[in-house]
């Protein structure tokens, strides 16, 4: 099997979503090593528009795969400031390149300490065993 990567720069959900603080209050976020494996090759991705206001733990989105649909869940409140259209005509980077090319969606945070509420590589890599 192969060992799946964490980076130590990102926040990380339960629900298997990453995120990377951008600066100036805004955050990128996406799904994890974990969660692309056990989808399988995705073919497509349902994303929050760009001025939807979300709170954590709403349903912005889904990614649909060979294998299933699973919902999108938001990690961090705030608006949505962008997102990523590259996976709308190629939703395979989640599996090829999911911590970089793969990101889903930027948002600007209702509050810059909440990223201090999820957890870090170690505390997510723990919770997967």
């Amino acid at each position: 099997m192969s060992t799946l990567q964490y980076p130590d720069d990102l926040r990380y959900t339960s629900d298997h979503e990453w995120v990377r603080d951008m600066g100036d209050g805004v955050a990128r976020v996406g799904i994890t090593a974990y969660a692309q494996d056990a989808l399988g090759d995705v073919v497509y991705v349902s994303l929050p528009s760009v001025g939807d206001t979300v709170a954590v733990g709403d349903s912005v989105g889904e990614v649909e795969s060979t294998k299933s649909v699973s919902d999108i869940y938001a990690p961090v409140a705030g608006e949505v400031v962008g997102t990523n259209d590259a996976l709308d005509n190629t939703p395979e980077l989640l599996n090829t390149d999911t911590y970089g090319e793969g990101w889903m969606y930027e948002i600007k945070l209702e509050d810059a300490s909440a990223l201090d509420g999820l957890m870090d590589s170690a505390s997510y890599e723990a919770q997967l065993d």
